[in-house]
């Protein structure tokens, strides 16, 4: 995901921090100096449902502007599968949990 606070903040002509800052508590949301420099610096790894509501209502924007979908990052994640490990064949594993003996004849 890529947080996109500054470019939406930017559309709506907030160019500081600060004045994101005071909008936002406007709308009844206080953030600390430190937070918000942080969310408008990096990607936050943690947003409240709550303030990404008020995020959206003051920049009028929904949630998916702010959070941006990076698909061919997740993709780039993935192990390359090589040509050994498709040709592997895996034995069936016995289910987890009790083992039980066969019943007495």
């Amino acid at each position: 995901m890529r947080w996109n606070l500054r470019m939406k903040a930017a559309e709506q002509g907030i160019w500081k921090s600060t004045e994101m800052r005071r909008r936002l508590a406007e709308a009844g949301l206080e953030i600390s100096a430190g937070k918000m420099s942080a969310l408008w610096t990096g990607t936050p790894t943690m947003v409240r449902l709550d303030d990404l509501d008020v995020f959206c209502v003051v920049l009028d924007c929904r949630p998916d502007d702010l959070l941006v979908r990076e698909p061919d990052k997740v993709a780039a994640r993935r192990p390359a599968k090589t040509a050994t490990a498709r040709q592997k064949t895996t034995t069936p594993r016995p289910a987890p949990g009790r083992r039980r003996s066969t019943p007495p004849v």
